[in-house]
């Protein structure tokens, strides 16, 4: 899959990211280390960052500083109402495109 993989999640990995935040409040480490649990073992920690600073520049996450026992404090990013908006955008547009890429699929089978 490798190089497909990695493009295709280049689109996707802010819906994901946001989809995780949904859930819970996390910092960079936690999310990076959630995705390679679920097979994304490709993915640097230094994208999840950057998208990160992406995100909470667009005002899609609240961030607190968090003491932590190891080194500076840590950036714990939780979801805000701005940021819920745009993941249902999301998975409004990836329903769309998951039908459709389904449908070609299955015209390829029986053309």
């Amino acid at each position: 899959m490798g190089k497909q993989l990695t493009e295709m999640l280049k689109g996707t990995l802010e819906g994901i990211v946001l989809a995780i935040l949904s859930g819970r409040s996390a910092y960079g480490y936690e999310i990076t280390a959630w995705l390679r649990r679920q097979g994304f073992s490709e993915i640097a920690e230094g994208t999840v960052y950057a998208l990160l600073v992406r995100i909470e520049q667009r005002g899609l996450v609240d961030v607190e500083k968090v003491p932590s026992e190891k080194g500076p404090p840590r950036k714990v990013f939780s979801l805000n109402a701005q940021g819920r908006a745009h993941l249902e955008e999301f998975w409004r547009t990836w329903g769309f495109l998951a039908k459709r890429i389904e449908r070609l699929r299955e015209a390829g089978k029986t053309g």
